[in-house]
């Protein structure tokens, strides 16, 4: 006897995979038009920074004397400065340092406050210690403390990795290791509220131990507020960085940041205002685009806004 119409439909609905969460997810994140727009700006902002170079015929080094401080032309549509270095070469190698500063002690810091917040949250023994620890840190002066860092182990890093990897390595980690707190502490909170729901207590309840226990059933379900303070942590560390570089105090003058390129504009803001205003705009927009996509983030990864 065949099936009807109504039975094949039921039993092709009873066998469908259930739907991958990543696509709500997803659909929640393209309802927030501003993290939508700032993604398209950030992706912009990328391909210009490190595919723009394989298509760009100048170098960022390189110097023409007879070119120096020439306006915007189809040669040289940012310009060239006061060695006739092309301008626009110059923001995308800044680019690359700046993006790649701001993404890797993302990563640095994201693993301190993680691995921190998780353990605090979970070991009642050291919380009280862990927590004082990161009350000593926030107390601490930011840009100061990376002024005094950058002085006392810039000569010893070069000498070691080179100038530029030296003070790639320490602004990175001077950045890392002093932006972990407002992470432990947002991971800690959703830690002490995850290890009392049910299905923890039952995987310990049959001697699951605490290692595994943390890593199958705490650590997932604290990658949402983890992936949000990521996104917010890379507009703070390139902006970080370009303070430090307009100081004076980041990489050295022919190695291009978009802070630097701001530092080497301020003597000719009068005469050529662009030099300064250019970079300091690319800044405001990768900020100002990553924080948007942070903010949708937050929006579609809390299932109590999905779906709605």
């Amino acid at each position: 006897m065949t099936e009807t119409a109504p039975e094949k439909s039921l039993d092709v609905a009873a066998f469908r995979p259930p739907r991958n969460q990543w696509w709500d997810v997803w659909d929640q994140f393209k309802v927030h038009k501003g993290a939508l727009a700032g993604s398209l700006v950030f992706g912009l902002i990328v391909l210009f920074c490190f595919v723009g170079p394989w298509f760009w015929p100048y170098d960022a080094t390189f110097i023409d004397i007879r070119s120096r401080n020439q306006g915007m032309s189809l040669a040289h549509p940012f310009g060239t400065d006061q060695l006739g270095r092309d301008i626009m070469a110059r923001m995308m190698a800044g680019g690359q340092v700046s993006l790649a500063v701001g993404i890797v002690a993302m990563l640095l810091s994201i693993l301190i406050g993680t691995l921190i917040g998780v353990v605090s949250g979970y070991f009642r023994r050291i919380d009280g210690l862990m927590m004082r620890m990161t009350d000593l840190f926030l107390a601490l002066p930011l840009l100061p403390l990376l002024l005094v860092m950058s002085m006392l182990f810039r000569q010893p890093l070069s000498a070691v990795f080179g100038v530029e990897m030296g003070m790639f390595l320490l602004i990175v980690t001077a950045i890392g290791i002093t932006s972990w707190m407002r992470t432990a502490r947002v991971v800690r909170g959703d830690v002490l509220a995850l290890k009392e729901r049910e299905y923890v207590l039952a995987a310990r309840s049959i001697g699951t131990p605490p290692r595994r226990l943390i890593l199958r059933h705490i650590l997932p379900n604290v990658l949402s507020p983890v992936m949000v303070s990521a996104t917010l942590m890379i507009a703070t560390a390139i902006i970080t960085e370009s303070a430090l570089s307009f100081l004076g105090m980041g990489f050295p003058p022919d190695f291009p940041t978009w802070g630097r390129l701001v530092y080497d504009g301020i003597d000719y803001l009068q005469q050529y205002p662009s030099r300064a205003m250019l970079p300091g705009v690319f800044i405001s927009l990768t900020v100002l685009s990553v924080n948007y996509i942070g903010d949708g983030l937050r929006d579609a990864l809390d299932p109590r806004i999905r779906g709605r």
